[in-house]
């Protein structure tokens, strides 16, 4: 039986729902139970990165406009805030995963209004298409030899769990704004498919 690229996405997806990262790359990396062409670990990483992004738009174009403002308390991010901040963050990742310097670090969305959703995504694609740009052109070799120091705590991480931790960063925040669409007495998408 053919296996395409549509059974090897449905595969992956499967995985992913899992949570099972290490068995996606043993199946996909180590086996050969697909006909076609193997994935990279960039190429699964970034798949994977795209699935959790597309999961987290769904969920933001849920909050109607007058919610954008809601906060579950007073030192919590209004329902905005985190959009902005998860988009905002690529920016950031992106700079540490090539290992320039976060000293000076300026984020391009200082003083800029909070406006709506879509202009939030479309102000960030250009940041989001450098970071998956900087992530495709990474070997296996580099994801799993380069080591990365995060500027938050001074760890030093492997890039390929690195990146993977990006991605549960993401997925985080998607919890915690499926909480906040609950609290709001908002219907929430069916993001599980």
């Amino acid at each position: 039986m053919e296996r395409g690229t549509d059974s090897l996405k449905s595969f992956i997806i499967f995985v992913i729902k899992l949570e099972s990262y290490q068995a996606l790359f043993y199946a996909v990396m180590e086996n050969d139970i697909f006909e076609t062409k193997k994935m990279t670990q960039s190429e699964l990483i970034i798949l994977n990165f795209t699935e959790i992004r597309r999961r987290s738009i769904e969920l933001w174009n849920a909050l109607p406009e007058c919610y954008y403002n809601w906060k579950p308390d007073e030192k919590a991010m209004t329902a905005i805030e985190m959009v902005r901040h998860v988009l905002e963050a690529d920016y950031g990742w992106n700079i540490i995963i090539n290992n320039e310097s976060m000293a000076n670090y300026k984020t391009p969305w200082k003083n800029r209004p909070f406006i709506s959703i879509t202009d939030e995504l479309e102000f960030a694609e250009p940041h989001r298409n450098t970071f998956l740009e900087s992530v495709r052109r990474f070997s296996d070799t580099e994801l799993n030899e380069k080591e990365i120091v995060h500027p938050g705590n001074g760890e030093k991480k492997n890039l390929g769990k690195y990146l993977l931790r990006i991605g549960y960063h993401e997925s985080v925040h998607a919890g915690q704004f499926l909480s906040y669409l609950r609290a709001m007495k908002i219907n929430r998408p069916i993001i599980w498919d």
